[in-house]
């Protein structure tokens, strides 16, 4: 009884802190559909009098809403495709193609990772800059193409892969 009696009071904090941290998102969209000047009245209302979609239309016409998430669903999905290509074929090289030097470059990899994203920032703009890729989707999406992180993990993934998978695939056939 006592055991039951624990495990209700921690579900009951549990479900209090998932009321409390969604509170906040709850009130953002009620006040979001709330004509103007409704949620600055005290007490505030937590349900809009009159849901209007007004805020919204101003968005889209005045800011281009629409454009910049047409921008950012296209990078955002370049970004995807090009990184997963190109750390999957760096991290298989590293992982399971035996080159000299191998060791040094993963070890030059795993070092670049220590070093804050912000000191190559102004080295990356200049780089930018000459090549002409300043204010371009390209300039967005070549740099993020690869990352060190990304070339990391599948190397330690395709390390996790028997060599004796990759034996059987070859005798079958695959390239």
């Amino acid at each position: 009884m006592r055991r039951r009696l624990g495990a209700w009071a921690v579900l009951a904090l549990l479900a209090a802190g998932a009321l409390a941290a969604a509170f906040p998102l709850v009130w953002m969209i009620s006040a979001s559909l709330m004509a103007t000047g409704e949620a600055s009245a005290i007490p505030p209302a937590l349900v809009p009098a009159r849901p209007t979609l007004e805020h919204y239309r101003a968005l889209f016409e005045r800011l281009s809403i629409g454009r910049a998430f047409a921008n950012s669903v296209s990078i955002a999905g370049a970004v995807t495709l090009l990184s997963l290509a190109i750390n999957a074929l760096a991290g298989y090289a590293l992982a399971k193609l035996r080159f000299r030097g191998r060791g040094v470059l993963f070890s030059v990899l795993v070092a670049g990772m220590v070093v804050p994203g912000q000191v190559a920032m102004l080295p990356l703009f200049l780089l930018l800059r000459s090549l002409g890729l300043v204010n371009t989707m390209a300039g967005v999406v070549l740099p993020a193409a690869a990352s060190l992180w990304g070339i990391f993990l599948i190397r330690q993934y395709a390390m996790s892969l028997p060599d004796e998978i990759l034996e059987a695939a070859r005798v079958d056939g695959a390239s």
